[in-house]
């Protein structure tokens, strides 16, 4: 099913719940207007010329959002490209941006591999290792590459800022499966997302060239 520039794959069937019992609301979340189940997640296929050469993932359609210009982000594709020109010390990140201007995350650090990289100690806080100037200097570097290869606002990082707490499992921000979710860090984490587009202190910028 096409939707917001991708196609989310939906199904039903005998094998599939017809709805969820004595709930009208998750239901009508849950299922189209033809009684197909939405799984919420984006699918392409490796070859449109030949559709039988199967499917490949193409991220979450609950995590993508627009901008405030109308904008789709695809955050699946971007997060993968953060976490690969980030490592060693990119565990993963949150996009952000719905309804803003342009795009920002919010970078869950590698700790172990950042005190690596500027030679402090395991009893260094989390906050003084993300502030070393070895450690700022990786993530603005990464920034910068990330804004360099943007195409778009759909994909062009502007702006970053490092969490220096973990996410939380109570709160809802890891999910059972271990992969974080993204609604909840971002509501969750509001004011932190404010102050990334209010340019707050730490607040990492792209060098625009």
């Amino acid at each position: 099913m096409p939707l917001g520039g991708k196609t989310e794959i939906r199904f039903r069937g005998p094998n599939v719940m017809p709805h969820y019992w004595r709930a009208p609301e998750q239901t009508a979340q849950a299922f189209d207007e033809e009684g197909f189940y939405r799984t919420g997640d984006a699918a392409k296929f490796v070859d449109e010329g030949q559709p039988l050469r199967g499917l490949v993932f193409d991220g979450r359609i609950a995590e993508d959002f627009k901008l405030s210009t109308g904008t789709f982000v695809s955050v699946g594709p971007l997060r993968a490209k953060i976490i690969l020109e980030g490592s060693p010390c990119v565990q993963d990140a949150v996009v952000t941006g719905l309804n803003r201007d342009d795009v920002g995350m919010l970078v869950l650090p590698r700790l172990d591999e950042c005190r690596k990289l500027a030679g402090l100690s395991n009893d260094v806080s989390a906050p003084d290792v993300l502030a070393h100037p070895e450690v700022r200097a990786f993530f603005q570097s990464l920034v910068d590459r990330l804004w360099a290869a943007g195409t778009g606002s759909a994909n062009r990082v502007a702006r970053a800022l490092l969490l220096d707490d973990p996410l939380s499992v109570d709160k809802g921000e890891i999910t059972d499966k271990g992969s974080i979710n993204q609604s909840a860090v971002l509501m969750h984490r509001a004011a932190l997302v404010d102050a990334l587009y209010e340019g707050a202190l730490g607040v990492i910028l792209p060098h625009r060239h």
